[in-house]
């Protein structure tokens, strides 16, 4: 694979660059309350060394009844700062799943204006499997100021995405399960409605990746992209169940060089919750 230090690494690179004195490997391990797995607990066990634990609930925005909401630039800054990652720093984040949660924080830190940072390919499964270098001290941080530069262009609003829907454009692209966003398989949350957004693609996060939990190469995503009806010569809009998987989404556009995207945050978890919003079910 070709590395992008502000996409995509593999296993081989990170280990290459580990001892690097501005590298900050960040683990953003999270998993659905269905997986009853401890991403916390999992890091305080074993870790890629130097690795600091990001919290997708935690740095998020407390205010929103909706999970793990876009934090305010304030609270992205502190929680940097005293996880000593800030300005100059080529970020590296992984996760326990493989690529799954990792691209959420990924997009996060371009939300947030940091452009230096880049997912681990194959996440830990794949690190662990090389039988590369772990440990289970989390790092001694020293405060680092990070300047940030908020980037509206990247996130998207239900106002917003009901307008995209409505219109058709721009190209809305769930990345839940085939059978989730048909409304044949209900929500993992409480309370939502099943169906989609109308209009909207379905591109499966999943289909974008290896038996390994790689990214397939770009040819073979812009493929996929493709064949679900997306036209990649205009703008998309990603969403999913609550904003996590859509940024696998959105870190496979960017490695195809297409740039006009943004997430939609609130995703499911937001329009499965209002009954004034349409949705749609089957295929269409």
């Amino acid at each position: 694979m070709a590395e992008d230090p502000k996409t995509l690494v593999s296993t081989e690179w990170l280990a290459k660059h580990l001892k690097d004195p501005d590298l900050r490997v960040i683990d953003s391990s999270w998993y659905l309350p269905t997986e009853e797995r401890d991403p916390k607990a999992e890091y305080d066990a074993t870790h890629i060394p130097g690795a600091r634990f990001f919290d997708i609930d935690e740095i998020s925005d407390a205010r929103s009844s909706l999970p793990h909401m876009a934090p305010p630039v304030e609270k992205f800054m502190s929680r940097m700062r005293a996880m000593g990652v800030g300005d100059g720093h080529q970020i590296v984040v992984y996760d326990g799943a493989g690529i799954m949660s990792a691209p959420r924080v990924w997009w996060l830190f371009r939300l947030m204006g940091h452009e230096n940072v880049a997912v681990l390919d194959g996440g830990f499964p794949k690190w662990l499997a090389e039988e590369r270098p772990t440990e289970d001290m989390p790092p001694i941080p020293r405060d680092r100021h990070m300047t940030v530069r908020f980037q509206n262009h990247l996130v998207r609003d239900v106002t917003q995405v009901a307008h995209a829907s409505k219109l058709g454009a721009p190209q809305i692209v769930d990345a839940r399960a085939a059978a989730r966003f048909r409304g044949e398989a209900p929500d993992p949350r409480e309370g939502l409605r099943a169906g989609h957004i109308p209009k909207s693609r379905n591109v499966p996060f999943g289909s974008l990746l290896n038996a390994d939990q790689t990214m397939k190469t770009p040819d073979e995503t812009r493929a996929i992209f493709e064949a679900a009806g997306v036209d990649l010569g205009k703008p998309v809009i990603t969403s999913c169940g609550s904003g996590v998987t859509a940024a696998v989404l959105a870190l496979a556009l960017e490695r195809l060089g297409h740039h006009d995207w943004a997430l939609y945050d609130g995703s499911w978890a937001e329009w499965g919750m209002f009954p004034t919003v349409p949705i749609a079910t089957g295929d269409a």
